[in-house]
């Protein structure tokens, strides 16, 4: 009944959308006189924000067509080099370009989608061969292709690293973890340290991950342990209706994810959209879009699955079972002191309401083997959870450590 209810305010709001953005067009168009006084600026700029804010969205694009390398303009093109039931690699491909460290950059599962890492991608195109974890939306994964849990996630991120391993020179990938995907990411290096897999990565660089989130515990963290599992899986699970692939699945839908946040910062989200209002009320298009742009991805959800999100909820934020040293992937021990090759860098944001300082850094007390040589901890001032992979804090003092990083245990 949940998702039927979704799709039903979905399908009005489309619809209350498309009318807004029309009358907002027709108050703007310089044929009208309304256009020059009285009301109809104020009006036609409110109903503009009313119309992207209810707009129904997809799944946005990379867009990333080119690079710039030393002076140069480098073309992209995007490749998917394995395709899976719930997710596919994805490369970003620099044409004339060979060489260079490989790095995967391993996309959250958290109701976004991996597009919401473009800056991350863009800003480290020009220093390395990139591919990225290009997740899909549960909804339209039909029931005949199983189940998707954590165990199935850090299979996955085994996988891609073999192939980005044994491709091309077989030197062995860098990996970049950002947000919820530190936990999964963190066990795949366990688990292939402890089997000397080939193609274990070089270094692990987490940013703003939840390895122990009873460091400086957030709102989030607050909302995944003051109830008990029974009550997820009660209140916030729901079945794909007949009119996806995916009819039947059970999921935890984007949209509920989506209200999470912006209910976190309700006061931040109406100030953004008054801004935008303000903007457009002086013709300053430019600073609108601005807004619209992040808005676009931000308001871009998709779902989990029901097993992904409720196996997260308990070995990740109720149990702690990884810096507890009880977290198991198919019945074998994950055991961070098998990591004594991969160098690990944790990255925080000084301002991060997600993951609280401390939850990444603690990745690297757990590995007890690994050399301090090894190890390396960035808080970034003045970061939120968002500054840490997406603009200027992240491209000019977050990725050149990154990269000098890397650079160092190539």
């Amino acid at each position: 009944m949940l998702y039927n209810a979704y799709e039903m305010q979905r399908s009005m709001l489309a619809g209350a959308s498309a009318f807004a953005d029309f009358s907002a067009g027709m108050l703007s168009n310089p044929a009208n006189p309304f256009a020059y006084f009285g009301g109809g600026p104020i009006l036609g700029s409110a109903l503009e924000v009313f119309a992207h804010a209810s707009a129904p969205r997809g799944k946005p694009a990379f867009g990333l067509d080119h690079t710039v390398i030393d002076g140069r303009t480098v073309p992209v093109v995007e490749e998917v080099v394995l395709r899976k039931p719930f997710g596919q690699l994805k490369r970003f491909a620099r044409e004339g370009m060979t060489g260079g460290p490989k790095l995967l950059i391993v996309a959250p599962m958290s109701g976004h989608y991996a597009t919401l890492l473009r800056g991350t991608v863009e800003r480290m195109l020009p220093v390395a061969d990139v591919y990225i974890t290009d997740w899909r939306d549960a909804k339209l994964v039909p029931l005949a292709d199983g189940r998707f849990d954590l165990d199935d996630y850090i299979d996955y991120i085994v996988e891609f690293l073999d192939v980005i391993g044994t491709s091309g020179d077989g030197e062995r990938p860098h990996m970049l973890a950002v947000c919820q995907p530190s936990v999964p990411c963190y066990a795949a290096a366990c688990l292939m340290s402890a089997d000397k897999h080939p193609n274990r990565p070089k270094t692990l660089t987490m940013m703003g991950g939840p390895i122990d989130t009873r460091e400086a515990p957030t709102a989030v963290n607050t909302l995944a342990t003051e109830r008990p599992y029974a009550w997820f899986e009660q209140n916030v699970i729901a079945t794909i209706p007949a009119t996806y692939p995916g009819a039947g699945r059970r999921v935890y839908p984007g949209f509920l994810q989506l209200a999470g946040f912006m209910t976190m910062n309700l006061g931040n989200h109406m100030m953004s959209h008054w801004e935008m209002f303000k903007h457009l009320v002086q013709g300053d298009d430019e600073g609108a879009d601005a807004t619209k742009d992040f808005y676009e991805e931000y308001r871009s959800v998709c779902d989990m699955t029901a097993e992904f999100y409720l196996q997260t909820i308990d070995v990740v934020f109720q149990d702690h079972a990884l810096p507890k040293g009880i977290m198991t992937h198919r019945g074998r021990t994950v055991d961070p002191a098998a990591i004594t090759d991969i160098a690990i860098l944790a990255i925080e944001g000084e301002r991060d309401d997600i993951s609280g300082l401390g939850q990444t850094k603690a990745a690297l007390t757990i590995a007890t083997k690994l050399p301090a040589a090894k190890k390396k901890y960035l808080m970034a001032e003045g970061a939120g959870h968002y500054g840490i992979f997406n603009g200027s804090k992240w491209r000019n003092k977050i990725a050149p450590v990154l990269e000098e990083w890397m650079a160092k245990h190539a």
